[in-house]
């Protein structure tokens, strides 16, 4: 479908990562419905998807409100690209 789910996975808890997935994927369309979903690419950064600050900041909020996520904004700064950010939130505990 996309490579969000079906792209190369790196070394994180299958369950974990395909729920983070899943959560992300559906959040980043609900935030930009205009968007392909072909286009989500766990190669490309929130911005590459035309995501502004205040989207991406909405998509992290989103993510981790349905994931019952508690972490500080700044924790995701330095996340390079999606499966980066799948990586960071599928290392933590969810809920």
């Amino acid at each position: 479908m996309n490579s969000v789910e079906d792209g190369a996975r790196r070394a994180t808890d299958g369950p974990a990562r395909a729920r983070a997935e899943q959560a992300l994927y559906e959040v980043i369309r609900s935030i930009l419905p205009a968007l392909a979903p072909e286009e989500i690419t766990g190669d490309k950064h929130l911005r590459d998807l035309g995501a502004d600050s205040v989207d991406r900041v909405e998509i992290i909020l989103g993510v981790t409100r349905r994931l019952g996520i508690d972490e500080p904004m700044s924790n995701f700064s330095a996340v390079p690209d999606i499966d980066g950010l799948v990586d960071h939130l599928s290392r933590r505990p969810l809920a």
